[in-house]
């Protein structure tokens, strides 16, 4: 059973609610992963950095081998060298994975079983406003 209110909060009568759909058994675990699955889906994984094959520049060797005194070098942009490339940076990832349509809808049904059980529905009689108000919608 839920009441039903209009939009000046009055109750104006009651209804049964369907028994599948909000007496559902309530699994956190399935709830878990689509909540996981919908946030993973909206990871865009675009971070990326540049190798020292794909910084420009370093393509002779910065002084020769032996001789010098210096250290041996074969490029400027190693990445221990300044303007060097990056070693194991991020590179662009494909984030989402797929979920079978039944656990989806298992899972929301869960959720309207829970909100149920918390007397977190609302169901209103008629959504006519007078003007479209974000104010006038957060006051039901």
């Amino acid at each position: 059973m839920a009441d039903v209110f209009d939009i000046n909060k009055k109750k104006v009568k009651k209804i049964d609610l369907e028994p599948t759909v909000f007496d559902a058994p309530v699994n956190r675990d399935i709830i878990y992963r689509v909540i996981n699955w919908q946030l993973a889906k909206k990871r865009s994984g675009t971070a990326c950095t540049k190798t020292r094959a794909e910084v420009s520049g370093g393509g002779s060797k910065p002084w020769k081998q032996k001789g010098m005194g210096r250290a041996r070098a074969g490029s400027n942009r190693s990445p221990i060298w300044r303007k060097g490339g990056v070693t194991f940076g991020p590179k662009p990832k494909e984030w989402s994975f797929s979920l079978p349509k039944k656990v989806r809808r298992k899972a929301l049904l869960a959720a309207l079983s829970h909100a149920n059980s918390e007397n977190g529905v609302i169901v209103l009689d008629d959504f006519k406003a007078s003007e479209i108000k974000t104010k006038n919608v957060s006051a039901i």
